[in-house]
């Protein structure tokens, strides 16, 4: 069974997704979300490690949060439709999250986020 974490705002004091599944192989981290075409949104994708991704031949828009090593968010893109690319250099690794997630739970940049056992 796969382990699912609940993704956490230390800061607001909220959780931003509670099943959010990690890709940390290869295999994984190249096939993402490729072929999902609705996401819960309580669930998202960490891939780590990672500093970009793309959304070509995807099917839903995504809001992105890129992370450093400590988990303090570096950067976010909101909504971020088919067809772009998102980078930032000083981050180690990118969660994807169902488009909406971030304003629901009112995560900003420099917030620090926390990983914990999920349902």
């Amino acid at each position: 069974m796969e382990r699912l974490y609940n993704l956490f705002n230390l800061d607001r004091q909220v959780s931003v997704a509670r099943r959010v599944r990690v890709a940390s192989s290869s295999t994984q981290r190249r096939k993402g979300l490729l072929g999902v075409s609705q996401m819960d949104p309580e669930s998202g994708l960490w891939i780590n490690p990672c500093e970009a991704v793309h959304t070509f031949r995807m099917q839903m828009p995504l809001d992105l949060v890129f992370l450093d090593r400590d988990y303090r968010v570096k950067k976010i893109h909101r909504g971020i439709g088919p067809n772009r690319i998102s980078i930032c250099l000083s981050a180690s690794s990118v969660v994807e999250l169902a488009a909406g997630a971030l304003a629901e739970s009112g995560t900003e940049v420099n917030d620090r986020l926390a990983w914990r056992a999920g349902s």
